[in-house]
């Protein structure tokens, strides 16, 4: 899991943002109802449970959580992120005072949950390409705020991250080239900016057809050409008329049905929002042991 460890180091500043504002929005400065119940620190053991199979995911981000947030907890790990669990198996076991577990109880569900579920739908889809050449990429379609335990899931189930956001590259997309007026308008004016910025970031163009696609294979310094909405056929011709010359990704209404064809069209990438908006989250409990 070299990657996800990269992506941990790379990311780690955003991932204790994001697990401190978390906590913030969930325990605030009290949780009254545990602490009417438990007077004491005696230790107690809690276990999270799947149940269903999926491949599990969030087992490092919970660690995070109870070293830098909670560390009068333990936590005994009997997986690793990306590995198959099978329905009932018992992931990991926390212990402590019950009332730090509770306070914290809520958080690690939603982000194992949420993770797991991503981390199952991209590597059963990855798994329906495996033949081929081709990497699933996310997208930022993202819930706002898990945007980076959601990238990171991803990775976890197998695929690839795209642009973190709009500030590590640059994506230029139907809009921008309707509004420079012309694809080699878009183009040029970003190469302009780049040029006058000294800026060394990733440049990635959509194109919608044939006519957009000569317009981009004259720039030789453009990082990936994304053909978008083109049907697997068209892809398949697109990816003969470029040669190899620039890695190619298709977007845009691909699905479980479909993407074994835009695969096989010999693109090295295919991008999904649906691995990250619309994954299932997979169910899980946290009681007592």
């Amino acid at each position: 899991m070299k990657t996800t460890n990269r992506f941990e180091s790379k990311y780690s500043k955003e991932i204790l943002t994001f697990l401190k504002n978390a906590l913030d929005e969930d325990f605030g400065y009290e949780d009254h109802t545990s602490k009417s119940y438990f007077k004491n620190n005696n230790n107690n053991s809690f276990k999270l449970i799947t149940k269903s199979n999926c491949v599990i995911s969030g087992i490092r981000l919970s660690e995070i959580l109870i070293e830098k947030f909670r560390s009068n907890l333990s936590i005994k790990k009997f997986f690793s992120d990306g590995d198959q669990v099978k329905k009932g198996e018992k992931v990991l076991e926390i212990n402590g005072p019950a009332y730090s577990i509770l306070s914290v109880e809520r958080l690690i569900l939603n982000i194992m949950q949420r993770m797991s579920g991503i981390s199952t739908l991209t590597s059963n889809l990855s798994k329906l390409i495996s033949h081929t050449k081709c990497k699933i990429l996310d997208t930022r379609k993202t819930t706002p705020g898990f945007r980076y335990p959601e990238k990171w899931a991803v990775l976890i189930g197998g695929g690839v991250n795209h642009r973190m956001g709009l500030f590590d590259a640059i994506l230029i997309k139907d809009n921008h080239i309707d509004s420079c007026g012309s694809i080699e308008n878009a183009i040029v004016t970003t190469k302009d900016y780049l040029d006058q910025n000294n800026l060394k970031i990733p440049v990635y163009v959509e194109v919608r057809n044939k006519e957009e696609l000569d317009e981009v294979i004259k720039h030789n310094w453009i990082d990936r050409i994304i053909l978008d909405n083109m049907s697997p056929f068209e892809t398949k011709e697109s990816v003969s008329f470029i040669q190899g010359s620039f890695p190619v990704e298709s977007s845009g209404n691909i699905n479980e049905k479909n993407i074994l064809e835009y695969a096989e069209a010999g693109v090295d990438f295919i991008s999904m929002g649906s691995i990250t908006h619309s994954a299932s989250i997979v169910d899980m409990s946290i009681i007592k042991v």
